[in-house]
């Protein structure tokens, strides 16, 4: 080959590299890829608002769809059994780092890989569940936003719902236990029922079939109201429940929106969509080179209060104005 053709082939593989290149000469940007396990599907209305406010969070940092980021979405549809499978797939196709929605999404991604970091939402008492070693010191590759907010919570439900029903002197307190339930739960809900003049009637599920005979329990024991205490077994069973305390004609409390939708009275939780955004400040974290070991997992600190007059009305309830003017939503 000729000097001159030599030159002239240097020239345009230089050529070629350039124009590959950005304008402003830098390299191309990195195209970051997360992977998505989800319980609820994508055309669901909780689905959807999840996934958005994931998603705007992250466009709030610099990732957008289809540019410098990829979102792999897969989701359990009401098949848990499929968790371990789907998070096996995520893995495999060698995501930088996996949100995983609720425990059993969770603990599948954990078992599945040790070394891609998670970012958990939704979860409730990761420390209990086997999901992270602490609050403050995660350990391993698990961290993230849980749903659950503290004890403290405990004692603002029970305030509420006697704001709701002031004259109320028992309620019941439904939860799931397997074993016992934590004492500090049970101190907790004593010393705020106390404070507000009621009497606590606790009620511990082992599993659905315990349902009728809880609730016929609670009406036999003259139960004026019911608080639901937040556990994935109540959330999953939540449809339920809101009937057997419709049945009963029981004014009730749940932790979670969904339940008020479905007919519940009431509830107090956790702000979803603000709960999901914090997700994504997590995940810019570690795609910037955090390890979710030395990410302290985060509490909720926003709630929204909901609340169902239509379910106040077939209960005969009237709800106080006061409680309704600090109401984020009234389903009428």
């Amino acid at each position: 080959m000729k000097p001159r053709e030599i030159a002239l082939g240097v020239i345009l593989a230089f050529a070629l590299v350039a124009a590959s290149l950005p304008s402003d000469g830098q390299q191309p940007a990195k195209v970051y890829r997360i992977g998505w396990l989800g319980g609820l599907g994508p055309t669901t209305p909780e689905g959807v608002r999840q996934s958005k406010a994931f998603v705007e969070g992250l466009r709030e940092r610099g990732y957008v769809e289809g540019q410098n980021l990829v979102i792999e979405r897969r989701y359990t549809e009401g098949q848990i059994e499929r968790a371990p499978s789907l998070a096996a797939e995520l893995v495999s196709l060698k995501v930088d780092l996996i949100v995983a929605v609720g425990n059993p999404r969770v603990l599948a991604a954990k078992q599945a890989t040790s070394t891609i970091p998670i970012v958990m939402v939704y979860a409730l008492d990761p420390v209990k569940a086997g999901l992270v070693a602490s609050l403050a010191q995660p350990g391993g590759n698990v961290t993230g936003v849980p749903m659950d907010a503290g004890l403290e919570i405990l004692g603002k439900h029970l305030q509420l719902l006697k704001d709701a029903v002031p004259t109320v002197s028992r309620v019941a307190v439904l939860s799931y236990a397997v074993g016992s339930v934590n004492p500090a739960i049970h101190r907790e809900i004593q010393a705020a029922a106390e404070a507000l003049g009621v009497t606590p009637q606790f009620y511990e599920l082992g599993d659905s079939a315990e349902l009728d005979g809880a609730f016929t329990s609670m009406t036999k024991a003259q139960a004026g109201a019911v608080l639901v205490m937040p556990h994935a077994f109540i959330y999953a069973h939540a449809r339920r429940i809101v009937d057997f305390a419709a049945q009963s004609r029981l004014p009730a409390m749940y932790a979670f929106r969904e339940a008020v939708e479905a007919g519940g009275l009431m509830a107090y939780a956790v702000d979803v969509p603000e709960m999901f955004r914090r997700a994504a400040a997590y995940a810019d974290k570690i795609l910037k080179g955090a390890k979710p070991a030395d990410l302290p997992v985060e509490r909720p600190t926003k709630f929204e209060l909901i609340i169902n007059l239509k379910t106040a009305k077939a209960l005969g309830l009237t709800i106080p104005r006061s409680l309704l003017s600090r109401a984020d939503e009234v389903i009428q």
